[in-house]
């Protein structure tokens, strides 16, 4: 191989990777996801796990003549209270309304489509887990919110980790600069971060529940990620309809 030949092998192989990285990194996550889920299932069985999650659960109610009252101002149990909604299905299903009709308006079908089968994928595995594991929620007296059904995993922090960082990633496709990039991402994983912290804090879950939804939620979305990426290469060569067109000009 001559020195002209190792260099274009070197700079095809270059190419390859940055094009590729990206979906290399997505694959990891969520594959890390899968085994963290994996991780904390275990643990919620054992002695440990349930202890630490007690713990946690007691640092939040410090007042032992009104065990449902959360730690800090009263303030501060109305703003979790209002944040917590943000990763609720009916508030999760009216956003996901508005920017899939906001897709369609621009004629991204691929994204649209798989925004809604994202949610419809979590709503389904948050549900489908709940039943297998049937774990119980936080005693009722030192829940500070109303709950429904059983509470491993969280399908809030779940539901909103596919979400919103399922729409960071359609954003950040929109942002030429990578300063703008890092700051939709970083947005994305707040909310999700914000909506399951607020689970504990309000005691609807416990700390390993809000732990297991982020997990799953963060592979899932990457899956959905990958499966946009397969489908947007494939159809690219092919013209196929499905894939995102254009945004219009006009």
């Amino acid at each position: 191989m001559t020195r002209a030949d190792l260099r274009s092998f070197l700079i095809r192989l270059l190419t390859v990777a940055r094009t590729e990285i990206a979906a290399l990194s997505a694959l990891l996550i969520a594959a890390v996801g899968v085994m963290s889920f994996i991780e904390i299932a275990d643990d919620m069985t054992e002695a440990d796990g349930q202890a630490l999650d007690h713990q946690i659960l007691a640092l939040m109610r410090p007042y032992a003549d009104d065990p449902g009252r959360p730690w800090g101002p009263w303030w501060l149990k109305e703003a979790a209270a209002d944040i917590t909604s943000l990763g609720g299905i009916s508030v999760l299903g009216l956003f996901a309304l508005i920017v899939i009709l906001f897709l369609l308006s621009q004629r991204k079908w691929l994204s649209s489509l798989l925004l809604a089968l994202g949610l419809a994928g979590g709503v389904a595995l948050s549900e489908g887990l709940k039943a297998v594991f049937e774990r119980e929620r936080p005693p009722a007296t030192m829940q500070a919110v109303e709950t429904i059904n059983a509470s491993f995993p969280s399908g809030h922090a779940l539901l909103s980790t596919v979400f919103y960082l399922s729409v960071a990633v359609m954003l950040t496709r929109a942002f030429p600069r990578k300063r703008f990039k890092a700051f939709v991402l970083a947005v994305g994983m707040t909310m999700a971060l914000l909506v399951g912290l607020t689970r504990i804090y309000l005691g609807a879950h416990w700390a390993s529940d809000v732990f297991a939804g982020w997990a799953v939620g963060a592979a899932w979305a990457m899956v959905l990620w990958l499966i946009a990426y397969g489908v947007a290469r494939l159809q690219s060569r092919r013209r196929a309809p499905l894939q995102d067109a254009p945004s219009p000009t006009d």
